[in-house]
């Protein structure tokens, strides 16, 4: 056998080699080359007698078939003189397999003491006494294999084998700590748990069973823990009857209380469920992961309260799965009339609200922003989800405060994710007050939305906890107001609103609200919150773009059909003051209330800056070196944690490479780059992305640790206070980094460090590489002759290799080219792919790479080996060079020739348009709020305009998907712009055509006149 697993020159002591286990171990070992010790005292299964002729046996076979072999006849209990008959006869000890055993079966009330030490010495203390006479010999030689001998008895437990089975699983624990001991002088310790037929089982197992189930059977695998290519090490294997498994140990998720407070019967019997249930689970695998929910709980600090209602320790912090929603102008018209817009149809500032075609454009009612929160709030409830230690019902429930911001105003359409957490819980004495955020974001990611819900918790305070603030807020000044607005509330205006998602029944069922006290069903609070908003937006004349953010509390119930006055105060140009009550019952609702107005119109973020303009990865966010910048803010604002961490942590990231100290132990702190004097008390290496995802929540360390993608030397626990990581908010985090990069001038310029772009090796420095070789090998495109699309993230790009068409070419952002291969992984990944430091099949089998379309064809990418490193180098630097003087283009740009002469239109008056459009609409775009393809006759052209979720685009090609398709001639379109003509006039005489959405084709209106007075002006 060409790769036969050899002992040759090892020398291997079996204990109760005589028959059964042992004698199949020490013939299987010597009939590969080791010299074997066939330890065997040779007496009877219960321990009596002792006789020479079983291992004399052993030791003839092994000889007979022309092995080398000793035999030794004591007692386990005389482990140094089995020891020293193998150094004289071989001179030397590399295998130790603790075999050796007898049975006293008997139920656990007739056994005797000497049944329990007999057993406890022949399987634990003779294991010991063999085992530490030939530890010190094989520590020194710096090798050694050992194997125990447990059993499914002392695993699982069997009835009248009590002391065979303390026996047993202790030998589990004696060896797992040998193998932590030993590991460092190449000493591997393992445990087999063997069900074989042998005098040991025979008596308790049936004799058909006991014939199939040959030692031979378990030796193969007992050899293998003892070779030296094996490098398991404190592993517990089941085996027999053909069966081969590792066995670890499974934990159940736990629960956790919080120091501080007493625990109680109650409480463990509460969340017994969670004690108990291997629902969610984990597999600790060492002392320091068996203790880490321990540490993380000490970590946590001391409990901050709670009763049978509320538990703030299991509440405060917890965060629902995240929740998908969508609206459309039928939503926010709907919720306009839901709180009385447009009850006059003519009154043309409400009926925009309501009027997607209006012809000063559609805009969102601002507080409409309350809606899409409040129906994930809804949905979570509908799911079941709920948040563990809020233990109360909804009739203990009362919406006490409101506050909802508006980052910038809302598209006519919209695609949300919402991110729910409870943020602060209150004691108020009697009460409690729980108050949930919610944070909606669009498709891009940019936060939309923010609100925040306080929530009254009737009898459920009193526990001693913080109160929270007290301070009276947003009270009005003491004089008359400076606008009023009165407006009677219609009686089925609770019927109206509650279609916009709010549809409990006190609002509608006469018969439900009896039943809690009300003489009839109340209005919606929230739909007097809109009423509230759409007043100070009237009164003042307000742009509801600029409406910022609104905060009421909710004093009294109101009824439709009474008439609501709202009281207002200007107390600046951004801040208004108001007050609602009811005319009738001269009643305040609202009360503390606000709203703020930004100074000017809020854009949304810009997309990622595209590679012209060399900007590094992390100034876009969530890089590592944006981890660094929080880490330092947090330690600046935080120097009292210093001193409680109390320790130095080295980060070793790869992909790219980088080396990080946190100094959390001296003076205030500190987070520096490169190498340093510190010793560290820790040090942690992974991957770049990884340690983005540890940091950000959204890896699980643990996980990290036990799958090998993360490695700790040195003060291994100390590791678990990196837990302080946990208390950055993510919002402070955002605003260091933005600080940082102001400072910076938008680059990092000092410490942190430089970004990678500018280093080298950042992915902007592949492409403007790849880009160089196409130019330097244009006949390598019909060669390959493959279209690549690689989607980055971490940050997020999309670029296009074209090593097809032409010459090539390198794209960035979206193209027409239709890619015969898509390849998705992190901007990390990728540029330790393209540098050959990351195996692309490694990426590929870890879900780290995904490929779509032809897969095959994604092997092509190994053309990427074949750039010279020393002239990619070169490539940069002249582009750096280039950029520095103002000249050149992005790589996308550069190397698109095909690109740009497929965008060059003929016709120079639609050149024109098309070049001024995009500024010139500005802000207004976001106004269409949709994509719209459009087709351009004489010259024959397709354009985009994607203006959909606050997207700013216009490109050549044609759009998927497109809400609109709208066909124009080009010199219609030019005169259209320049308010020659009129949209509606246009579209009369079938000049323009539209198919799909015809509202989204009206928006284009906002065209008319755009450009008026270029006439003739190129540029």
């Amino acid at each position: 056998m060409a790769n036969e697993l050899r002992f040759d020159g090892r020398v291997a002591i079996v204990t109760g080699a005589g028959g059964g286990l042992g004698r199949a171990h020490a013939l299987l070992l010597a009939s590969r080359g080791a010299k074997v010790i066939v330890n065997d005292l040779g007496g009877s299964m219960h321990g009596g007698g002792k006789n020479s002729a079983a291992a004399d046996s052993v030791v003839e076979e092994i000889k007979a078939a022309g092995g080398e072999a000793a035999a030794n006849y004591d007692s386990v209990e005389e482990g140094g003189r089995i020891v020293q008959a193998a150094l004289d006869h071989f001179g030397r000890i590399d295998i130790v397999i603790n075999n050796a055993g007898i049975l006293r079966d008997v139920s656990f009330h007739k056994m005797t003491e000497e049944d329990w030490d007999l057993i406890y010495r022949v399987h634990v203390l003779g294991s010991f006494r063999v085992t530490h006479a030939a530890w010190p010999h094989l520590r020194d030689q710096g090798y050694g294999r050992i194997v125990m001998t447990a059993s499914a008895a002392g695993i699982y437990g069997n009835f009248g084998q009590a002391n065979y089975s303390m026996a047993k699983l202790g030998l589990v624990g004696f060896a797992n700590t040998l193998a932590l001991e030993g590991k460092k002088r190449n000493v591997l310790v393992n445990t087999i748990a063997p069900l074989a037929g042998s005098r040991l089982t025979e008596t308790v197992l049936p004799k058909e069973i006991i014939d199939n189930l040959k030692p031979d059977y378990v030796s193969p695998l007992c050899a293998y823990l003892v070779h030296e290519s094996c490098t398991d090490n404190g592993g517990l294997f089941e085996v027999g009857g053909g069966f081969f498994a590792k066995l670890r140990w499974e934990r159940a998720e736990g629960a956790t209380l919080r120091l501080g407070r007493p625990f109680t019967v109650e409480q463990i019997a509460a969340r017994w469920g969670e004690i108990s249930g291997f629902e969610k689970a984990s597999h600790p695998a060492n002392i320091a992961e068996s203790m880490q929910p321990v540490m993380t709980n000490l970590e946590a600090g001391p409990s901050k309260g709670g009763n049978d209602l509320i538990d703030v320790d299991l509440a405060l912090g917890y965060e629902y799965p995240s929740l998908r929603s969508r609206y459309d102008e039928r939503d926010l018209s709907l919720y306009a009339l839901g709180v009385g817009a447009a009850t006059d149809p003519l009154d043309d500032k409400e009926l925009r609200f309501v009027y997607e075609m209006h012809k000063d454009g559609f805009f969102a009612l601002p507080t409409f922003g309350v809606i899409p929160a409040m129906g994930a709030l809804v949905e979570q409830y509908k799911q079941g989800t709920k948040a563990p230690g809020l233990n109360y019902g909804f009739e203990r429930l009362l919406h006490g405060e409101q506050y909802t911001e508006i980052r910038r105003p809302l598209p006519p359409n919209a695609k949300l994710t919402h991110r729910i957490r409870i943020k602060d819980i209150w004691d108020k004495g009697k009460n409690a007050v729980v108050v949930t955020e919610v944070r909606s974001s669009d498709e891009s990611g940019e936060e939309l939305l923010y609100n925040e819900y306080t929530s009254v918790i009737r009898g459920a305070g009193g526990w001693g906890g913080d109160r929270g603030p007290g301070a009276e807020v947003n009270a009005p000044p003491d004089r008359a107001p400076d606008a009023t607005i009165t407006e009677k509330i219609g009686p089925n205006q609770a019927l109206l609103y509650r279609l916009s998602g709010d549809v409990n029944p006190l609002h509608a069922d006469p018969t439900f609200a009896t039943s809690f006290g009300f003489p009839k069903p109340i209005l919606h609070g929230l739909c007097t919150f809109g009423y509230a908003g759409r007043h100070v937006l009237r009164a003042f004349d307000i742009d509801p773009r600029l409406f910022k953010s609104i905060k009421v509390r909710f004093s009294e119930s109101v009824f439709p059909g009474e008439t609501l006055v709202t009281e207002m105060w200007k107390e600046s140009d951004t801040r208004i003051v108001f007050r609602c009550r009811v005319q009738e019952r001269d009643k305040p609702v609202l009360s503390a209330a606000a709203i703020e107005l930004h100074t000017e119109i809020p854009k949304p973020k810009a997309k990622a800056v595209s590679a012209a303009a060399a900007t590094p990865s992390t100034a876009q966010g969530g890089g590592s070196e944006d981890v660094f910048i929080a880490i330092r803010d947090y330690l600046e604002k935080n120097p009292d944690h210093v001193a409680k961490i109390a320790t130095i942590f080295q980060l070793k990231l790869a992909n790219p490479d980088s080396t990080w100290t946190l100094d959390v132990k001296n003076g205030k702190g500190a987070v520096l780059q490169g190498a340093t004097d510190l010793k560290p008390d820790v040090t942690l290496e992974l991957s770049d992305a990884d340690f983005i995802g540890m940091a950000t929540g959204k890896v699980d360390p643990m996980k990290l640790y036990s799958g090998g993608q993360l490695k700790i030397s040195g003060n291994i626990m100390a590791s678990q206070k990196l837990g302080f990581l946990k208390k950055i908010d993510p919002e402070q985090a955002k605003a260091a980094v933005a600080a940082y990069r102001a400072k910076q001038g938008g680059a990092a310029t000092g410490s942190p460090a430089a970004p990678t772009a500018v280093q080298g090796g950042g992915s902007e420095d592949v492409f403007i590489a790849i880009r160089d070789y196409l130019e330097k090998n244009p006949d390598h495109v019909a060669k390959i002759a493959t279209v690549f699309q690689l989607k980055l993230a971490n940050p997020d790009s999309t670029w296009t290799l074209d090593v097809k068409n032409g010459k090539g070419a390198v794209l960035q952002g979206a193209t027409d080219l239709k890619p015969d291969v898509t390849l998705e992984l992190s901007d990390a990944d990728f540029i330790g792919m393209a540098t050959g430091k990351v195996d692309p099949m490694k990426l590929y089998s870890g879900g780290q790479l995904k490929i779509s379309g032809n897969i095959m064809a994604s092997q092509k990418l190994g053309f990427l080996k074949k750039i010279d490193p020393e002239q990619a180098k070169a490539a940069v630097a002249a582009y750096r060079k280039q950029q520095g003087q103002g000249g050149g283009a992005a790589p996308s740009a550069a190397a698109s020739g095909g690109q740009q002469r497929a965008s060059q239109p003929a016709g120079a008056a639609v050149q024109d348009v098309l070049e001024k459009l995009p500024g010139a609409l500005g802000a207004k775009a976001q106004e269409i709020g949709a994509v719209v393809q459009l087709q351009l006759t004489a010259p024959d052209q397709a354009w985009v305009l994607d203006y959909a979720e606050g997207r700013s685009e216009l490109r050549p090609g044609e759009a998927k998907g497109a809400e609109a398709t709208v066909r124009i001639a080009g010199d219609d379109l030019v005169a259209l712009t320049r308010g020659e003509a009129r949209l509606s006039s246009l579209f009369q005489h079938g000049k323009v055509k539209v198919d799909g959405d015809v509202r989204v084709a009206k928006r284009l209106g906002l065209l008319e006149g755009l450009l008026a007075g270029s006439a003739g002006k190129q540029s």
